[in-house]
């Protein structure tokens, strides 16, 4: 990919030199007195991780870095030196195992229906390593809830980057995986879990029907104690990666868009119509439960310990921005007409949310040292060719089913936890950083644990234990270049997108 040219550098240094005019400096925090960054064993001193929803790696990279480029959608010409991704071959495409192919879905097509992603559906779909039960096991149903009908073998679906263009231009620019996994089959829930503690084991109680089998979660279900949820309600037992953040004295934040209620009465909150309690896993965890969604006693409280229990809205992230005091580590949650999910969401609007964000943060005073996280929380059930290594076995007949109902999901060790068969599904994974390789893809395995490791080992928090996935999680430090590193190598590394198009927003990048 060509080097921008020197107009738009200058274009750039003048945006850089007056977008934190508003800004407090990172470490002054607004000048409520708190110490400098604390210290941490990579140069990266701020993590942003932004969860979307339900995507697939081959639903978003199956043919990357070629691009269909028709008339009329967003063009997408990669660089001839774009390394080697596992995507789909002329094989898969013309000659796949599924008795449907996978077929290409334009940005008119970018609103589709829902899959299906049910932890013992998904594993009937991979049926032991032949990957050829998606179209019929999980495909949309026949009509969406307005009764129109969907698209036939929708699971087999995929975009390319004249859809999901910025998503490929950060490719391009920065570091991607093609070996990232769920870490277990199953749903919204379950990823959110992984994510913040490695484990769907610790559920109270231990067996909801359908929802929760021998402590651990299957299905998407409510926290205990948040005014939002409804039905069936558990808690876990932790500890989550926020309780050793808060140990150590770093400070975080869960940060969402449909957090803020619609009202507050009598001190319990009425939430708006779209904000959804599954979106908000550290709800789960007594320690960090927020029950009426308070907001926090001041933006110079955002990421410590007072009222708001580490969970806030979007506005608090920008708010924190402005003030000088970003935490250390801050998960974003987009609200969810912007996360990618199928049916309530697409994935223009999902870009729409990525590009606004990532936009601003490069061109925040924090730039120099963030590491910008994106990664979804499960595959909704698209197709994906690669069958994932089966790390967590479990022989729970009435849910697993990996490998049919005489091998299930293999013989787990003695003591395992059950009903955590995984690695799950393959998702995408991409770091956005000035210390990112550039144009680069890890072939390293990972999963959504490995986040919480990184997180672990570059603040010193040690590890979650109980049998939490963040004991075997691979690294994800490959994606970055630690050497050098200064503020003209974050200069060079910005890359402003348009965040309509998805395309970069000055000629010659």
């Amino acid at each position: 990919m060509s080097r921008r040219s020197p107009f738009v550098t200058v274009v750039l240094i003048a945006l850089l030199s007056t977008a934190p005019v508003t800004m407090a400096s990172p470490g002054d925090h607004g000048g409520n007195g708190r110490s400098s960054a604390p210290s941490t064993a990579t140069p990266i001193k701020h993590l942003v991780v932004i969860f979307d929803e339900n995507i697939s790696f081959d639903h978003y990279f199956a043919t990357y870095p070629n691009a269909m480029n028709p008339p009329g959608e967003s063009p997408f010409y990669g660089s001839p030196d774009t390394p080697s991704v596992n995507n789909l071959t002329s094989t898969l495409m013309n000659f796949n195992p599924d008795v449907a192919a996978p077929f290409r879905l334009d940005p008119s097509e970018a609103v589709t229906c829902d899959n299906d992603n049910h932890y013992h559906d998904e594993q009937v779909a991979y049926n032991g390593g032949l990957l050829n039960e998606f179209s019929e096991e999980l495909s949309g149903t026949p009509a969406n809830n307005n009764g129109e009908a969907c698209t036939p073998n929708l699971s087999m679906g995929y975009y390319d980057g004249n859809t999901v263009t910025a998503l490929w231009y950060y490719a391009q620019h920065f570091a991607m995986s093609d070996n990232f996994f769920a870490s277990t089959f199953g749903t919204t829930v379950m990823g959110h879990m992984n994510l913040v503690s490695g484990q769907t084991h610790g559920a109270t109680p231990a067996s909801v029907s359908g929802k929760v089998v021998n402590g651990s979660v299957i299905a998407n279900i409510d926290p205990t104690g948040d005014d939002c949820s409804t039905g069936k309600t558990i808690q876990m037992a932790g500890p989550s990666i926020g309780d050793l953040l808060s140990a150590k004295g770093i400070t975080w934040g869960w940060f969402y868009g449909d957090w803020t209620p619609a009202s507050v009465s009598g001190g319990i909150a009425t939430c708006i119509a779209q904000e959804d309690p599954h979106y908000t896993p550290f709800q789960y965890f007594a320690s960090t439960l927020n029950p009426h969604h308070t907001p926090p006693s001041s933006v110079g409280a955002i990421g410590q310990s007072d009222q708001a229990m580490h969970q806030y809205a979007i506005t608090d992230f920008w708010n924190a921005v402005a003030n000088g005091n970003l935490p250390s580590v801050s998960f974003i949650k987009p609200p969810a007409n912007e996360t990618g999910h199928p049916s309530t969401s697409s994935p223009l609007l999902e870009q729409q949310f990525l590009v606004q964000t990532i936009n601003q943060l490069q061109q925040s005073p924090y730039w120099k040292d963030m590491a910008i996280i994106i990664t979804w929380d499960d595959s909704d059930g698209w197709y994906d060719h690669v069958m994932p290594p089966i790390v967590s076995q479990s022989n729970d007949s009435t849910t697993d089913a990996l490998l049919g109902t005489t091998g299930l999901c293999g013989a787990p060790a003695a003591g395992a936890y059950l009903d955590r068969c995984g690695y799950g599904p393959r998702l995408p994974f991409l770091v956005i950083s000035p210390l990112a390789k550039r144009n680069y893809v890890s072939h390293s395995l990972a999963d959504q644990s490995s986040i919480t490791r990184f997180i672990e080992d570059n603040w010193g928090l040690g590890q979650i234990g109980n049998q939490s996935f963040d004991a075997l999680a691979g690294p994800i430090v490959n994606l970055f270049d630690f050497r050098g590193g200064d503020d003209r190598q974050a200069f060079d590394r910005i890359l402003l997108l348009d965040p309509n198009t998805g395309e970069p927003m000055y000629p010659n990048w």
